[in-house]
């Protein structure tokens, strides 16, 4: 479990197959669930199915998210744990309280994973000892919420060289996924001895801001996931424990379409980045140091001196404007590397892959017509684990 690069020989990657939970969506709450649309399940699935083999057909090894809760769940402190995280939610009251934890009291590990992602409609509950709350829920309501987003495996947890940060996400529809994900990194013996760099109780944080430029040089977005304070903490953090000497903070547009530094930035090469460039000459980066904090300065130029390089090239989103916001859209920008010059991402980029190819990376093209209507692309729906030393 080592990661200090974006780009370096990737081995060991963490995905979630989407279930049920993408079922669970309608139209009454896929904007409160963060998903633009409402997405044909099997059709996600296959997608993320061809994702997954495009993946260990080059000799990755593929972890799912899904079993990984369901053999953590195998061991009675995690169970009390991810049992008491859902029945404190205060939505419940004692009566209701007291029915869904004789309910999940009675499913077997795998079963109850599945009730943790895909939730628990007020439906499933035959029992008529739900009480007050139980009788005035709408019965389309949820008593536990889906978790449809825990598809982008990336955001709640991130790797910095041989330590994990379980991060804190800002949106409410997101924020039971990381103590699942923290659970896992604390009780599955694939992860006995971690060290968690963060943790769900800090300041807002997301894993799609977070880069690696390259060993021991990390970039934080702050906008509308990441806050300045959440940034601070992290690279205070891994710069304390010599994980890093540089953390470039960039301050990005608060919007659904740039909601974190991937959506407009990723590396496809040791030197390289496939970046919007509607923003690519207009972003700033404060450099934090051991020392001091400094700037703003351009972020192009900041990256470069710290990863102590010339220049970072730049690949464009599309050709021109029109074709640069549409592909940027369709997360265009969000690539996975697999190694240097090789790299994941939506096949219906076509321009934007066509830049990649003429810029001399290889680009494997998956479909995503479906997983894309959560916003995100492959960099946002994986979890580099272990990748070669740069």
């Amino acid at each position: 479990m080592y990661v200090d690069s974006e780009v370096s020989r990737l081995r060991t990657v963490l995905l979630h197959r989407p279930g049920s939970e993408l079922a669970r969506l309608t139209p009454r709450n896929n904007d409160s669930l963060l998903f633009d649309g409402i997405p044909w399940v099997s059709r996600a699935q296959e997608e993320h199915d061809a994702f997954a083999e495009a993946l260990r057909s080059r000799r990755v090894e593929v972890l799912h998210l899904g079993d990984l809760i369901a053999e953590t769940l195998t061991l009675p402190e995690a169970r009390a744990e991810l049992t008491a995280g859902v029945l404190s939610d205060r939505r419940l009251g004692d009566a209701l309280r007291a029915t869904v934890a004789d309910y999940l009291a009675d499913q077997e590990p795998a079963r109850l994973a599945e009730v943790l992602i895909a939730g628990l409609a007020h439906e499933e509950i035959k029992s008529g000892g739900g009480g007050l709350v139980y009788e005035m829920m709408n019965r389309l309501d949820f008593v536990i919420d889906p978790l449809p987003n825990l598809l982008f495996t990336r955001d709640s947890s991130v790797w910095v060289r041989d330590r994990v940060a379980v991060t804190s996400l800002a949106m409410p529809a997101r924020r039971r996924e990381t103590t699942l994900t923290h659970a896992i990194y604390r009780h599955h013996p694939r992860f006995a001895g971690t060290e968690l760099l963060f943790d769900p109780s800090l300041e807002h944080l997301e894993g799609g801001d977070v880069l690696v430029l390259a060993p021991r040089v990390l970039a934080i977005g702050v906008g509308e996931r990441t806050t300045p304070a959440g940034a601070e903490r992290l690279a205070q953090r891994v710069i304390a424990a010599g994980l890093a000497h540089t953390v470039l903070a960039v301050p990005i547009a608060q919007e659904r379409a740039t909601m974190h530094l991937d959506t407009v930035c990723t590396m496809v090469d040791v030197d390289a980045v496939v970046m919007y460039p509607n923003i690519a000459y207009t972003l700033e980066a404060w450099t934090v140091t051991e020392q001091k904090v400094g700037g703003p300065r351009p972020f192009l130029e900041a990256a470069a001196e710290a990863m102590g390089i010339d220049r970072l090239r730049v690949i464009d989103t599309g050709l021109d404007p029109v074709t640069a916001e549409r592909e940027q859209w369709d997360d265009g920008n969000n690539t996975l590397a697999i190694a240097p010059r090789l790299c994941v991402a939506y096949e219906r980029n076509v321009e934007t892959n066509a830049q990649l190819e003429r810029a001399g990376i290889e680009v494997v093209r998956i479909s995503g017509s479906e997983l894309g209507s959560g916003r995100g692309g492959p960099r946002c729906m994986s979890c580099p684990i272990e990748r070669d030393p740069l």
